[in-house]
């Protein structure tokens, strides 16, 4: 460390791990706004934030099965923050959200939610926990895909849902892990859910016999130009191949 730098904290870590998260990986860098105003939050340079962000990304295992490597010289403390929200995306993910509040604007959603009455307060806490985590997963989902559906290249934010691979029900620990993660339209998020197509762990799609002996045109136009293709990859948080194996496996109706 260069004489007259500051360490960084744990706290100002999990800010920077959660800018990470719902930033596209070309945008990280000192003209973005989003590391801009992070820099000012905490009394640092966007050069400085920039790079940590970096040392982040040389942490992520999605990228290193790319090949993309980060910076070399990430300190015990980063990885120790990362293995946190690697470990426990959920809990992390909330808390960091709860920092954040508390940093913009001095006073915590946790603190917001102590303020209810004793009968409603603990509702209230999980439904916002709750609200807060998913907000959380979808901006990290449209980050990774840079806001395109993962099927049709949709771009439209509107149209498109960050959908889960292992379903929310039945994976809790997954529930916020990004590699769990699919950008990807309505209609397909709902054929993936029902098994009327998969996503192999290679990445390729493959359209069930049910949809493919079909007659419909717009069968074919809307399923049957995508059997074989592989989806639009994310910049970063790969899906993950177990993931999909289980899809294969448990949720695909041949």
């Amino acid at each position: 460390m260069q004489k007259g730098q500051r360490l960084w904290s744990r706290e100002e870590l999990i800010l920077a791990i959660n800018l990470y998260c719902k930033l596209p990986f070309g945008k990280i860098h000192t003209r973005n706004q989003d590391v801009i105003n992070l820099a000012k939050l905490i009394n640092r340079t966007p050069g400085s934030v920039a790079y940590k962000l970096v040392n982040f990304a040389s942490l992520d295992p999605s990228l290193q099965a790319r090949g993309i490597k980060g910076a070399y010289n990430t300190s015990k403390l980063d990885r120790a923050v990362w293995e946190d929200f690697y470990q426990n995306w959920e809990e992390a993910a909330y808390q960091s959200e709860i920092l954040l509040d508390k940093y913009r604007n001095g006073l915590s959603i946790q603190n917001q939610e102590n303020t209810a009455s004793l009968k409603e307060g603990k509702d209230q806490s999980i439904l916002s926990k709750t609200r807060i985590n998913q907000h959380f997963f979808r901006n990290t989902i449209l980050a990774s895909y840079n806001n395109t559906c993962c099927i049709t290249g949709i771009q439209e934010k509107e149209l498109l849902i960050a959908g889960h691979i292992l379903p929310w029900s039945q994976s809790k620990e997954n529930r916020l892990n990004p590699r769990n993660g699919l950008l990807i339209n309505n209609l397909h998020d709902k054929a993936f859910e029902n098994g009327l197509f998969t996503i192999t762990p290679d990445y390729r799609i493959v359209v069930s016999n049910r949809l493919r002996l079909s007659k419909s045109s717009a069968i074919k136009s809307f399923f049957l130009t995508y059997h074989d293709k592989q989806i639009i990859l994310p910049s970063k948080f790969l899906p993950d191949p177990e993931f999909l194996k289980y899809h294969n496996k448990e949720r695909f109706r041949e």
